[in-house]
């Protein structure tokens, strides 16, 4: 384990798997709890298409990930809106868009597919010394915001019209944490992969739910959770050549399988 972290481009892997795994669960909760777990895979579809469009006409792909995705979040947010009761189907449209650009944009690339398949499934020995500032800059704005929002977003999201009713600004920390979720999902695209990120934001959490009733333990603990997702899934990745973001994501699978059984003989 040890020689694996002598290498450079390890100790970058290991740092922005481990940023990711802290502010991933600070998303995931609210995500979570407010029954909108499909968002996620909406605004990754999206930064996928942001990736593809800067592979084919030469901008950072991260770059083309963080514009697609805000644009998506804030596409979802008022559809919301305008379609009322049917509001679910805001994730819908908006991650068929993601899906069609990406497979529009992939026909523009002109190098090989490699390139694209990386952000797929993440690819972490291949972030740069760049990909890795980036990362930290927007992981340390996300948790940030998300700390300074905390009892707002609590608030919001266990009852919106309370909130409104104690004079929180419930449109504009809701435009906020859109905000934060498709940096999430941005920054993760290169290490976790834009397919496996939305796995991050709710395993971690569904895991402490099985268990913890607090809101504040619960995020701590789903923190912790995705910590020890990232390392053992990193570290297994290496010994045994496997793919990381998904070892990442099976140790998770594994893990909420493992409690969900324990839980059933305490019954």
């Amino acid at each position: 384990m040890l020689e694996i972290l002598s290498y450079g481009f390890m100790q970058r892997a290991f740092l922005v798997a481990l940023l990711i795994s802290v502010i991933a669960p600070c998303i995931g909760m609210v995500i979570v709890l407010k029954r909108l777990s499909n968002i996620g895979d909406a605004a990754s579809h999206s930064a996928l298409a942001g990736v593809a469009f800067g592979l084919a006409f030469g901008i950072n792909p991260i770059a083309g990930a963080v514009i697609f995705a805000v644009i998506a979040v804030l596409s979802i947010e008022g559809l919301r809106k305008a379609f009322g009761r049917y509001s679910e189907l805001s994730t819908t449209v908006v991650m068929s868009a993601g899906v069609g650009l990406t497979a529009l944009f992939s026909g523009f690339i002109k190098s090989s597919g490699a390139n694209l398949n990386s952000f797929l499934f993440g690819s972490i020995v291949a972030v740069s010394s760049f990909e890795l500032t980036l990362t930290v800059g927007l992981c340390i704005v996300v948790f940030a915001a998300s700390m300074l929002l905390y009892k707002e977003l609590f608030f919001i999201t266990f009852d919106e019209e309370a909130a409104k009713l104690a004079g929180v600004p419930v449109k504009a920390v809701n435009f906020v944490f859109m905000l934060l979720t498709a940096f999430t999902v941005s920054i993760a695209s290169r290490t976790v992969g834009a397919l496996m990120i939305s796995s991050l934001l709710v395993l971690p959490v569904t895991c402490a739910m099985t268990f913890s009733k607090s809101y504040l333990k619960t995020l701590i603990y789903s923190i912790m959770f995705a910590l020890f997702f990232t390392s053992v899934g990193l570290a297994s990745s290496a010994a045994l050549d496997l793919k990381p973001s998904g070892a990442i994501v099976i140790i998770g699978v594994i893990t909420l399988i493992v409690l969900m059984i324990i839980n059933r003989n305490k019954k």
